[in-house]
């Protein structure tokens, strides 16, 4: 078991107990803490406390974590659109509405267990049982192209290439809004949402995040438009967006307008993907073809 004590600063003054943890320890969520403290397994002073305990200055919490134990994941017989393998990489079209790797409640259906049927063993370790050749990620509901490694040393070679900005990764996306600028750059840091950890936020404590954006096509109410990435910040295409005024048409968490199309999420799709081989060193580029709603959506789009 993992053992937390701290001492409450002025600063945290008057907070509720479970909020004060989740602030000071990010990977928590507020859920699982009150989930604790129900348990009677957070204690202020030595004492057990109830979720309503609004700490106090120089206050002692202390609380200890369970070692968390990691299920077996099964391979599924899930049909991959594969753009390209070879015996240290596989790059796949990723569907929308398919998460990428297990997580608590959701152990099937996800990349994962399809890449477990495909590759079998042949998977890189590094992240764990979990997220076996997993070295980055899109959202659930985002579509497009996404690598895997199969071994370690293609693993570190491709997150290495993550680290220092390398990889090509250019998206296509509809925005809310007729943007007037022909293209733009969007230099604003990303953190964790002050108040909803599930959604992030342009942040002055988060770290820097770089987009950079052109216009494909404009329309009476939205606006067709590539975005490539120089930063990889979790939702960084969908919160710099909704920042300037222009969520993404579908985006249920960062926008406040309503779609007038039945979608389902955002419409984000990783369509270009370059890296160099971790192998030979070969620069190599796959392109992943628009998703059959987003072909139709750029038809049935009023044109202003």
């Amino acid at each position: 078991m993992d053992a937390f004590c701290f001492q409450i600063t002025e600063e945290m003054e008057d907070e509720r107990i479970d909020k004060c943890i989740s602030m000071l320890i990010d990977s928590l969520s507020r859920s699982y803490i009150q989930k604790l403290i129900k348990e009677d397994a957070v204690s202020v002073n030595g004492k057990p406390v109830k979720g309503s305990y609004r700490v106090k200055e120089e206050d002692e919490v202390s609380f200890f974590l369970p070692k968390a134990v990691e299920p077996d994941i099964t391979a599924q017989p899930i049909p991959l659109d594969i753009l390209y393998e070879d015996r240290d990489v596989i790059v796949v079209n990723k569907p929308k509405g398919m998460v990428v790797h297990p997580a608590a409640g959701h152990y099937c259906d996800t990349l994962v267990n399809a890449l477990l049927y495909h590759c079998g063993a042949e998977l890189s370790g590094i992240n764990g049982v979990m997220r076996p050749g997993i070295v980055h990620r899109i959202d659930r509901d985002t579509t497009g192209s996404l690598i895997v490694c199969k071994n370690d040393r293609a693993h570190n070679c491709i997150a290495e290439q993550l680290k220092e900005h390398s990889i090509t990764r250019r998206y296509r996306a509809i925005c809310h809004g007729v943007l007037k600028e022909e293209e733009g750059t969007i230099d604003k840091p990303i953190g964790r949402h002050p108040t909803d950890r599930k959604k992030m936020a342009v942040s002055e404590k988060g770290k820097r995040a770089v987009t950079h954006y052109k216009v494909l096509q404009r329309f009476a109410k939205y606006t067709y438009i590539e975005c490539e990435l120089e930063t990889g910040r979790t939702h960084q295409i969908r919160v710099h967006m909704a920042s300037i005024g222009h969520p993404l048409l579908g985006d249920e968490v960062y926008s406040n307008v309503k779609s007038p199309y039945k979608l389902e999420g955002q419409t984000l799709h990783a369509q270009v993907l370059g890296f160099r081989h971790p192998t030979t060193g070969e620069y190599i580029e796959v392109n992943a073809p628009l998703p059959d709603y987003f072909k139709h959506l750029l038809e049935i789009l009023p044109n202003g």
